[in-house]
């Protein structure tokens, strides 16, 4: 017992069932609201500030509408918060106390810790993200040792040998730095927050002991799992006007389980609190003061299923049915993620039917979460997560990320036009006139291969004729400008994080202005905004401790001290919605509460993995078990399904991938069985899908444009004859609307790509020594190709694929090009012809540009064709559907090829030039393939010619894909809407 406070503690229980805030309230307002001074004389610690908050709400609803001055409600603190508080009034006056450190000057002096450890060990160091990463792990594995009260000193009793050589290493840095880390922390005037709100709780603790306060005390809502925390709940217990209130105590689990509790149990925090304070739980009291409060049906039901494993065999000997407790407990299960917001959307939207009544979403999926807020949109239901958004999803944090990463990846395409395309984006322009350069800019400049890195490769893009603008160039410049300065930095082989953080902001701001606004005032407006500075401030506080890193790490480091930071709306909630972390949950019940998430891996969480300390480790060293934190949730679990009205969903899917229900829905259904929730689940499901399912189904039938005769097509090239043939539709879109797709952004050089360079290369050579081929031929032909891969040999792809391809394929095409010419001549390359079909309507034109046309002995011509990809079969010939080859022939039969009179073709012969295991294949069809050149010429002709008569007529449509078997990819596919209405 403390000193000089002979009183037995006070402690009272409020049950899970009861909404803990409202119970709470409701008790304070019996005991001490017959006065309204003495009501605001009652000082009541809680958890954290929302608890806070919740309890604050709940005083305004239970003061029927009275003027009331509320209590001094402060938070106490608790190891699951990051900003850990006592507020003492003036408690603290007389104290002595360093500041605590803030969170990203310590992260940064660990960083740096860590990277002299790498140094010294000779290791591979980790690259500067990466250490802030580790640094954090490390910042919270000593929030945890001082939360714990354990000293530093113990480490020395772990035994490396007993460990893998990693976590000897790692024990190894681990004394070395608490060695020395508080002589590093004194020398930046902080000390550690846990340390610091040790020492405060310690501190009030002996003033309340020295000098017992004179007005209530209630400390409520905490399970003190703080030792701290603990420590002081044990004084304020026997204070004379003191009151410790739990939630959710078990008075009734029998002393067998209750002694066999592990860490994962959710009572197992409240069960060490009682020892602490030398109180049985049979002496808690009722807040309420009724009995019937104390063994509620639901109160049964969990003490059943967090039963130990131990005594689960008492399932057997109940006296009662727990099914009997399901009444008010639903459960819902969905094939995936999807459908499971869209469930528990309608189930809070059918609650807005009931007058006055609530509902909240309780999960600690926060991704679910956003899913549940989009799904209620469609009834134009706004709604934010009280858990906050990540300042990383926001416009703000967005735009400052894109900033620094478009920097930081030299003016890449996808990157620079993320920035440019960000809302906040305007570069000191009028806004409209700045999209207008932006998508000028992308289709002009940007789209395609990726250009040379930095401002000068952008530079070098307005010398295209196509990006030869004036207005666009001169855009451009003031653009560059803006950017240059920060990008210059990223140069420096030793950055100063406090520069680049700078000059980041600098730009940030530039390009956020408009011609009427200022930077400042759109990138720091509103919540996120406001977040964001903050952020941003205490980032330059902390940026003299890192004076030298990586430049192009600057991106991944911002994005990490980025990550941590939540913004929290604080106005415009729903007046009767509300979506709860479970922490905030368990102290506040609505009239209808959801679960959501139940599955394992989410509610309970998977126990982070420390990369500081192994589990045996952590347990020698005399650290909680990571099992704790299971008990927590547990618990909050316990709280939040105890309310009145409950509903649990959870998705047999995420993503695709199988989930394993929760652990407690696993002891739920061994108790009551699995099948209860089938009946619900269809239900809902069936409404669900019925919000999107229309009354009468839509036949889409497939499109069948039919342009007059005068907008068709009057000339095309032998190689669309194929196309119009399998996809007229596509030939429409291409010929007659004229649509052409545009380059993907940073588009990797592809297989038409490859395709082009390689015949180019060819022609080349072929050009250069047509009559006569050189001693060093294949190295000649290596030569030519490097000026052609020139500007895409950086692109790995290229470089660690098609090169090495290529070098094969010349090796291949010199040898087979020497036998060749024993017996043939090549006549011409690359060249165009042309014929007119005469039709009833008016000619039609044929053209061609044939890779290459050879000559026999007896005068007949090869007509080749270099295939990097698969050459057509010899059914595809004969059927008609590969009329490339047999067209040109019939060109080069008509004499269509300017530089070569009619002629006789006996082969057409594809080259497939492929680089592999077999460098170049020659596939000839001609009389030993039994294919009549002349014979098939004729064929693929009056093929065209046929073709062109059908067409030339108004009511003869351009279908799409009339036979898909054979028909691959195609472009227009989307415009066509081939999904809709058949296989593509």
């Amino acid at each position: 017992m403390p000193r000089r406070l002979g009183k037995n503690p006070e402690i009272y229980n409020i049950p899970a069932h009861l909404s803990f805030v409202d119970a709470l309230a409701e008790g304070v307002i019996a005991r001490f609201g017959s006065d309204p001074l003495s009501l605001s004389q009652v000082m009541i610690l809680l958890p954290n500030r929302r608890a806070v908050r919740s309890l604050r709400d709940a005083f305004l609803r239970h003061s029927n509408g009275k003027s009331t001055i509320l209590p001094n409600m402060q938070p106490i603190g608790d190891v699951d918060e990051d900003g850990l508080i006592m507020g003492g009034g003036t408690l603290f006056d007389d104290l002595d106390i360093k500041p605590a450190v803030p969170t990203y000057i310590r992260q940064i002096i660990l960083m740096n810790i860590i990277h002299s450890w790498y140094d010294k060990s000779l290791e591979e160091k980790p690259e500067n993200a990466a250490c802030a990463v580790l640094a954090q792990a490390l910042g919270e594995l000593l929030d945890q040792v001082q939360t714990e009260q354990i000293s530093f000193a113990d480490l020395e009793e772990i035994v490396p040998e007993q460990y893998a050589i990693h976590w000897q290493e790692t024990l190894k840095f681990l004394r070395i730095l608490t060695e020395y880390w508080p002589e590093v922390l004194a020398e930046t005037g902080y000390m550690d927050m846990a340390v610091r709100r040790n020492t405060l709780l310690a501190s009030l603790r002996e003033m309340w002991l020295e000098n017992p306060p004179t007005f209530p005390i209630i400390a409520a809502g905490s399970t003190g799992s703080v030792k701290a925390t603990s420590a002081l709940l044990e004084v304020i217990a026997r204070l004379p006007k003191g009151m410790v209130i739990l939630p959710g105590v078990d008075q009734d689990l029998d002393d067998g389980s209750w002694d066999a509790i592990e860490d994962s149990h959710p009572q197992a925090t409240m069960k060490h609190l009682l020892d602490a304070i030398g109180v049985d739980r049979i002496e808690v009291n009722s807040w309420s003061g009724k009995d019937e409060d104390r063994d509620h049906i639901k109160t049964r039901l969990f003490r059943e299923i967090m039963r130990p494993a131990q005594t689960t065999d008492q399932w057997r000997d109940l006296k009662w049915k727990p099914l009997d407790a399901m009444g008010n407990i639903r459960q819902i299960v969905t094939p995936g993620t999807r459908e499971e917001a869209g469930i528990i959307a309608l189930l809070m939207r059918e609650q807005l039917e009931k007058p006055g009544k609530t509902a909240a979403l309780v999960t600690p999926d926060r991704m679910l979460a956003r899913q549940v807020a989009g799904e209620l949109k469609r009834w134009d239901i706004e709604i934010d997560d009280s858990a906050g958004t990540p300042l990383f999803n926001t416009a703000p944090g967005i735009f400052l990320r894109f900033c620094a990463e478009m920097v930081s990846e030299k003016l890449a395409p996808i990157p620079l036009m993320s920035t440019l395309k960000h809302p906040f984006s305007a570069g000191g322009k009028n806004i409209g006139d700045f999209r207008d350069r932006v998508r000028k800019f992308e289709r002009y400049c940007l789209r395609g291969v990726r250009p040379a890195p930095g401002i000068n490769g952008i530079e070098m893009l307005f010398k295209h004729e196509s990006a030869a603008d004036d207005d666009l160039t001169n855009w451009w410049f003031d653009l560059s400008q803006i950017i240059e300065p920060f990008a210059n930095l990223f140069q420096k082989k030793n950055a100063d994080f406090g520069e680049m953080l700078s000059a980041h902001i600098e730009m940030a701001e530039k390009l956020a202005a408009t011609d009427e606004v200022s930077g400042d005032t759109v990138l720091w407006k509103g919540d996120a905004g406001e977040e964001a500075a903050k952020l941003i401030e205490e980032l330059i506080e902390a940026a003299p401790y890192l004076r030298h890193f990586k430049a192009d790490q600057y991106s991944a480091l911002f994005d990490q001290f980025m990550s941590k930071v939540t913004v929290r709306k604080k106005y415009g909630q729903h007046p009767r919605l509300n979506i709860w972390g479970p922490l905030e949950a368990r102290l506040q019940h609505a009239d209808l509460m959801i679960l959501s998430g139940l599955n394992e891996g989410i509610w309970p969480p998977e126990p982070s993995v420390d990369p500081w300390m192994s589990r045996p480790m952590r347990r020698d060293f005399g650290l909680p078990d990571l099992d704790q934190k299971i008990g927590l949730s547990a618990h909050d679990f316990v709280q939040t399904a105890s309310a009145e009205n409950v509903v649990i969903t959870r998705a047999e899917k995420q993503d695709g991938t199988p989930m394993v229900k929760s652990r407690w829905l696993s002891r739920l259904h061994a108790l009551i069985g699995d099948d209860h929730h089938k009946a619900d689940s269809k239900m809902w499901l069936h409404w669900y899908e019925g919000l999107d399912r229309p009354d009468q189904p839509i036949n889409i039938e497939p499109p069948k444009p039919t342009p007059p005769v005068s907008s068709r097509p009057r000339e095309l090239s032998v190689t669309r004859i194929q196309l119009w043939m399998q996809d007229p539709y596509s030939l429409y879109a291409s010929k007659i609307l004229r649509l052409k797709k545009l380059d993907d952004l940073d588009q990797d050089p592809g297989a038409i790509d490859k395709g082009v360079i390689i015949h180019d290369i060819l022609a080349d050579f072929m050009g250069s020594y047509k009559d006569h081929l050189p001693d060093d031929a294949e190295e000649k032909l290596i030569e030519i190709a490097r000026k052609y891969f020139a500007d895409a040999i950086d692109r790995p792809t290229v470089r660690a694929f098609w090169w090495p391809r290529f070098k094969q394929i010349a090796k291949w095409f010199i040898e087979t090009e020497t036998d060749r010419r024993k017996t043939m001549k090549t006549l011409l390359t690359e060249t165009e012809g042309k014929i007119e079909i005469d039709v009833p309507l008016g000619p039609f034109k044929l053209t061609a540009r044939a890779d290459r046309i050879d000559q026999f002995a007896d005068g007949s011509l090869s007509i080749i064709d270099y295939k990097t990809g698969l050459p057509p079969t010899l059914r595809a010939l004969k059927a008609g559907y590969a009329p490339q080859l047999p067209l040109e022939a019939a060109i080069a039969i008509k004499g269509g090829f300017s530089l070569l009179p009619a002629s006789t073709v006996s082969e057409l012969s594809y080259w497939q030039l492929s680089g592999g295991e077999q460098a170049g294949k020659i596939t000839p069809f001609n009389e030993s393939k039994k294919i009549d050149v002349m014979d098939e010429s004729i064929t693929a002709y009056e093929g065209l010619k046929n073709l062109v008569v059908t067409f030339d007529h108004d009511h003869i449509p351009y279908l799409s894909s009339p036979n898909p078997l054979e028909k691959g990819y195609g472009e227009f596919d989307h415009l066509a809407r081939a999904k809709e209405w058949g296989d593509v």
